[in-house]
């Protein structure tokens, strides 16, 4: 080990930084089960699936986008598809390769629980900045994963 102590700022930052990521999330999640049965990482599912071409999905790279093992990725599905809103579709070409599919069922319960999400969001976190605090969020935070992010709703 280095020795190496944060300064005051960097603790802070960081323990606000966590702090306030568990909270949004766990509220957020609770709300959306509350109000739809799903979690936010269901929602994340449905909402990527949405914006797919044909709506559909290797489960694999289904998995890697939302962060979560294969198994993971199986165990969400399998909810999901046991509610009618994913189904399974096999590759023609490769017997190995399985796609996660949203289906018209899937895409209508998205579409509710985009509605009351958003406002959500905006109520627990959104609004409680400027335009101008978000879009220095936005950058700030963009820089711990380099990765580009769109809008929460349905594609």
């Amino acid at each position: 080990m280095s020795g190496q102590v944060l300064s005051y700022q960097v603790h802070a930052a960081w323990v606000s930084f966590l702090r306030g990521h568990a909270a949004l999330t766990r509220d957020l999640n609770s709300q959306l089960v509350a109000d739809h049965g799903l979690t936010m990482n269901d929602y994340e599912v449905l909402l990527r699936l949405s914006r797919a071409p044909d709506r559909q999905m290797k489960r694999i790279e289904l998995a890697q986008s939302v962060v979560l093992t294969p198994s993971g990725i199986t165990r969400l599905l399998d909810g999901l598809e046991a509610e009618g809103w994913v189904e399974k579709a096999s590759c023609p070409g490769d017997a190995r390769i399985t796609y996660a599919v949203l289906t018209d069922a899937g895409r209508e319960k998205l579409r509710q629980a985009a509605e009351t999400h958003l406002a959500d969001i905006d109520r627990l976190f959104s609004g409680r900045y400027s335009t101008e605090e978000l879009g220095t969020l936005a950058e700030l935070f963009g820089r711990l994963d380099g990765a580009e992010h769109g809008d929460c709703s349905p594609g």
